[in-house]
């Protein structure tokens, strides 16, 4: 392990942002953590970089997460827990349990980022949250220096929120994640999103795990932009959930208004359709805007600074606000 100095942290940002780290080190051992807390506190812990904006230089330590490893821990007929290495490509751990037939993270096909990263936003998409497949993860407390265990009570998973964005954040060190899967009767969900009709488009005769993943690839790539070609971080807001009254009021202002219904009485509403009834589709503003066909992603068209978007990201908050009376949440984390 080497302490650099001085890096450049575009290649480390799927925005593409230039920014510095003062000092800068990879780990790829659980040892090597504790080897570097040793000698410094880490300012910052990077992933896959796909969910974060600089908008400033680190004056102090980045360290990237580089544990891989994938294992099997405990099976039966039914299922089967996986514990996988904080720092494996989250997408290429989905292909890989598709391979295996393990079954019930097909709807989370080709989200960025890492998996160590995954339980920190409760990632989800078309249905289905890390949550639902979750058992439990490994940590190393910076400040202690000692491994922790967080069952899935303690995470204290929300919508894109957990224990670790909001009281522990910046306190641990994601060292591994154990995942339950299925590996028959798998719970196959096609009804959120433009899942069934995509499956239909591509005559699957058979549903199973890989027809979803393979559908839910489809509809990302047709919505969403490759970072190595435009920089973004995927989805820049979440999608505000509301009580069922406050949404019925809403509704009668904006007839056409999407949304879909949540447990106990309350709904969520898509950002993206917010953002694009306030006419930023795919709108371009200096070096940033948004994405032609998805007014909720954020593109860097080249040479944007991290203040630039953030900027943006403050007119398209404003303008929702304006017009619907609801504040958006940024989904990413800001530096």
């Amino acid at each position: 392990m080497e302490i650099k100095q001085n890096v450049a942290l575009k290649p480390y940002n799927t925005f593409g942002v230039k920014a510095r780290a003062k000092q800068f080190a990879e780990v790829s051992e659980v040892s090597e953590i504790l080897e570097l807390l040793n000698i410094q506190q880490p300012e910052l812990i990077l992933g896959g970089g796909s969910n974060i904006l600089f908008r400033k230089n680190i004056d102090g330590l980045v360290v990237k997460n580089n544990l891989k490893g994938k294992e099997v821990i405990n099976e039966d007929d039914q299922s089967v827990e996986v514990r996988f290495g904080a720092g494996e490509n989250w997408h290429e751990c989905v292909l890989w349990c598709i391979e295996k037939g393990y079954g019930g993270i097909e709807n989370l096909s080709l989200i960025p980022g890492t998996m160590g990263a995954a339980p920190m936003q409760n990632i989800g998409a078309y249905g289905v949250e890390l949550k639902d497949v979750f058992v439990s993860l490994e940590a190393i407390d910076l400040e202690e220096k000692v491994a922790h265990t967080f069952a899935h009570t303690e995470c204290e998973f929300g919508y894109r929120e957990s224990v670790f964005k909001t009281t522990l954040k910046g306190q641990y060190f994601i060292t591994s994640v154990t995942l339950r899967l299925t590996k028959t009767n798998h719970q196959l969900n096609t009804e959120y999103g433009a899942i069934q009709q995509t499956l239909e488009k591509m005559n699957v005769q058979n549903l199973d795990i890989k027809s979803i993943s393979d559908a839910v690839i489809q509809i990302r790539q047709s919505k969403l932009p490759d970072p190595a070609d435009l920089g973004n971080a995927g989805s820049f807001f979440k999608n505000p959930v509301l009580l069922k009254s406050q949404f019925e009021v809403l509704k009668a202002l904006h007839p056409d208004m999407i949304s879909y219904d949540l447990p106990d009485d309350y709904v969520k509403i898509p950002a993206g359709w917010l953002i694009e009834q306030c006419g930023w589709k795919g709108k371009q503003i200096g070096n940033t805007g948004t994405y032609k066909s998805q007014a909720l992603v954020i593109v860097n068209h080249g040479r944007a600074r991290g203040d630039e978007i953030w900027d943006l990201a403050h007119q398209i908050q404003d303008t929702v606000h304006a017009k619907f009376k609801i504040l958006l949440t940024p989904e990413v984390n800001v530096l």
